[in-house]
C-alpha cells in the first residue's frame, strides 16, 4: 500500500531518517519542522498519515492532534522523548492512534505505520469479507469504514473503530482492556491497558446521550468492557 506520510519533526536529521524510511518502503512523504507548516500542510495534501512530534516549536503536538481532529479523521502517529502516562493518554484523548517513545528504531517506526496505514485503509473496490455488523443501534460498515449511531454518522479514529467493531461482533460479551489493546495493536504492547479507557469514554462521547451514564458501552467492573444492546 503506497501512502502519503506527512512527516512533523523538528529535528531536520531525525526527520530526514523517517523521510528516507518512508522512501525505501514505496510511499511518499512530505517534510515540515514546526506545528503551523503541519495544519497548513495536512489541510492542503490531505495526507494518508501525520508522523507527528510532540515537541514541536509555533504549535505543539497536542495542539497540532486537536486541529486535526476537528478538520478530519486522518491517522495520526505520535513521537515524544516524553514518556509520561499522562502524555500518552492526553495524546490518546485527542485523537492520536499510536504513540512512539524516542529514541526508536526505523524498523519499529515503520512497522508501526504499516500497522496505523492497514487499520485505516479505505481502498476503493477493495472486496472484504467483513459484512455489516449491527448491535446496540450502532451499524458498522467495514468495507465502507463507516459507523452510524441510531442513523447518525460518527466521526471515529482507526482504533476507536476496530475496538467498536470488534464489541459489536460479539455483543454482551465483555472484553478486557488487554482484548481490546490486542485489536487496536496485535500484540504489542508499547502503549498502556490505560489507553483502552481513553478510547471507550471518547466512543461513549459519540454514542451515548449521556455518557456519564452510558447505556450501551458499559463498564464490567474488575474485568473490562462489553456492549450492551444485543444485535439490531
Amino acid at each position: 500500500m503506497c501512502a502519503h506520510v506527512l512527516v512533523a519533526e523538528d529535528d531536520e536529521m531525525q526527520a530526514e531518517l523517517i523521510r528516507r524510511s518512508l522512501l525505501a518502503e514505496g510511499h511518499t512523504a512530505t517534510v515540515v519542522h514546526d506545528g503551523r507548516a503541519a495544519l497548513d500542510a495536512a489541510r492542503r495534501l490531505r495526507p494518508d498519515l501525520v508522523v507527528l512530534d510532540l515537541m514541536l516549536p509555533v504549535i505543539d503536538g497536542f495542539g497540532v492532534c486537536r486541529a486535526l481532529r476537528h478538520d478530519d479523521d486522518v491517522p495520526v502517529l505520535m513521537l515524544t522523548a516524553r514518556a509520561t502516562e499522562d502524555d500518552l493518554l492526553l495524546g490518546l484523548e485527542l485523537g492520536a492512534d499510536d504513540y512512539m517513545t524516542k529514541p526508536y528504531s526505523p524498523r519499529e517506526l515503520m512497522a508501526r505505520i504499516r500497522t496505523v496505514l492497514r487499520r485505516s485503509a479505505r481502498t476503493p473496490g477493495e472486496r472484504r469479507d467483513d459484512p455489516v455488523v449491527r448491535a446496540g443501534g450502532i451499524t458498522i460498515d467495514p468495507e465502507r469504514h463507516e459507523v452510524r449511531c441510531e442513523g447518525a454518522l460518527v466521526e471515529c479514529t482507526p482504533a476507536e473503530f476496530e475496538i467498536l467493531l470488534a464489541m459489536a461482533a460479539e455483543p454482551e460479551r465483555v472484553f478486557s482492556r488487554w482484548q481490546l489493546l490486542e485489536v487496536t495493536r496485535g500484540t504489542d504492547r508499547a502503549s498502556t491497558e490505560r489507553a483502552v479507557d481513553v478510547h471507550i469514554m471518547n466512543l461513549r462521547r459519540k454514542t451515548e446521550t449521556d455518557p456519564r451514564r452510558p447505556t450501551r458501552l458499559l463498564t464490567v467492573f474488575g474485568v473490562g468492557y462489553k456492549l450492551s444492546g444485543g444485535r439490531g
